[in-house]
């Protein structure tokens, strides 16, 4: 983890994940990208340089260039080597972008989730992340004055398309030195013997060298509510998901456990791209 990227719109949910971004910057010894994108429409845009020379982009310009000086002087951005970025780009579709040209390892973003209409029929920036982005997304809701990771829950159904996501959160796990709680969660409608669901999950890992684990089999209504409700009995500091990134029709009729996450948690929450 060297390269993190941390899209901002100088909210207070935004400096909390940029605060959390600085610590595991500093454990790690990354470099952190801040990123303000600026929506303007394109014609207000050169298509060429991607710059525009018009008054009220301009303002916006210096407007953010301001708030980046002010955020740098923050304490906890201290000794950490940040690069400053600004776009003229729809936000989700900007991030992707970045993080291929940057070679990005990890974007962290913060969150006050969206319901109702505004969730159904518009989202969140974060949930269009979530659903787009090729690396892993960390979605912070509060601030943490320490970011620890002692209990990591890790749902999945814990088929083949899902390994390189589990051994990815693995690694996280082993640098946080975490157990991963492995859960899967039963519903009426996909239920699996507690044998059988043990044979599935001990076969999944079994190519991952990470010794610390607990395998959980857990009852509910929903898969959300069930990941919700195993988080909350342990007190998570982090619950990791893989996303198939659903788009289009596809997205509005079959919906994704890890965007209503992202959502409705209180606590962080990491999705990891199959």
């Amino acid at each position: 983890m060297k390269r993190i990227l941390v899209p901002t719109d100088f909210s207070k949910e935004a400096e909390n994940a940029l605060k959390v971004a600085a610590q595991l910057a500093k454990k790690h010894n990354a470099e952190i990208y801040l990123l303000h994108l600026l929506e303007l429409p394109l014609h207000q845009v050169d298509a060429l340089s991607g710059h525009s020379e018009l008054p009220e982009a301009m303002f916006f310009m210096k407007l953010a260039h301001k708030k980046f000086e002010d955020t740098m002087n923050q304490d906890y951005l201290e000794g950490i080597d940040v690069h400053e970025t600004v776009n003229f780009q729809q936000s989700f579709a900007g991030i992707k972008d970045i993080c291929k040209e940057e070679n990005i390892d990890l974007i962290v973003m913060g969150s006050h989730g969206a319901s109702g209409f505004k969730e159904m029929f518009i989202g969140s920036n974060t949930e269009k992340v979530v659903r787009t982005s090729d690396v892993p997304v960390l979605v912070i809701k509060n601030e943490h004055k320490e970011f620890k990771v002692h209990d990591f829950v890790f749902a999945s159904d814990f088929k083949k398309d899902n390994k390189e996501t589990y051994k990815q959160a693995a690694k996280l796990a082993k640098s946080f030195d975490a157990k991963i709680h492995l859960v899967m969660v039963n519903t009426a409608n996909t239920f699996v013997t507690t044998s059988e669901a043990n044979e599935r999950i001990l076969n999944f890992i079994k190519d991952v060298d990470y010794e610390n684990y607990s395998i959980n089999i857990y009852n509910d209504k929903t898969v959300e509510n069930g990941i919700l409700n195993f988080s909350r009995s342990i007190d998570a500091d982090l619950i990791g998901i893989s996303t198939h990134g659903r788009q289009g029709i596809a997205h509005f009729f079959n919906g994704s456990i890890s965007e209503d996450l992202v959502n409705h948690a209180k606590r962080p929450v990491i999705t990891f791209k199959i």
